[in-house]
């Protein structure tokens, strides 16, 4: 076997892996650290609390009760993303919520950088949320488009 000949197959491997794998991360993450919110266990929680201190319309609710209901719903997210067809479902929900967790970047500087373009730690775990959109894009560029 050549190179060329290993490179194609390698290349065909992960253009049929890409998106299973995606869905299957995709459902970790949101399903695993949604389930934390649920449970009180979250290490996201003081976070979440001090951007849900700033949303003054949400006062109707109380932090425990938002938080529980914010970690259900990223669990649903994730388990929407392991059944096909719901995509057109679940990729407005995921924009949605990323939406939702880059607020701090711009609503909590504080907490989420330490100097100009040099994030903390929550930041940096919410930056990385454009590789959890990168994901969702492999999921959606697989769909079929809709027909008349």
């Amino acid at each position: 076997m050549n190179f060329q000949t290993f490179d194609k197959g390698l290349i065909g491997l992960f253009r049929r892996t890409a998106e299973p794998l995606a869905r299957v991360g995709l459902f970790v993450i949101f399903f695993w650290f949604g389930m934390l919110k649920v449970l009180g266990l979250s290490p996201a929680s003081p976070l979440v609390e001090q951007l849900f201190q700033e949303a003054v319309y949400l006062s109707f609710i109380s932090f425990s009760s938002f938080n529980i209901l914010f970690g259900a719903f990223e669990a649903l997210i994730g388990v929407l993303f392991l059944k096909r067809g719901l995509e057109r479902i679940v990729i407005p929900l995921l924009f949605l919520h990323m939406a939702t967790t880059f607020m701090p970047l711009f609503l909590l500087p504080t907490v989420t950088w330490s100097g100009f373009m040099v994030p903390t730690m929550e930041g940096q775990y919410i930056i990385k949320n454009l590789v959890i959109i990168a994901a969702a894009t492999t999921v959606a560029a697989h769909l079929h488009p809709l027909k008349k």
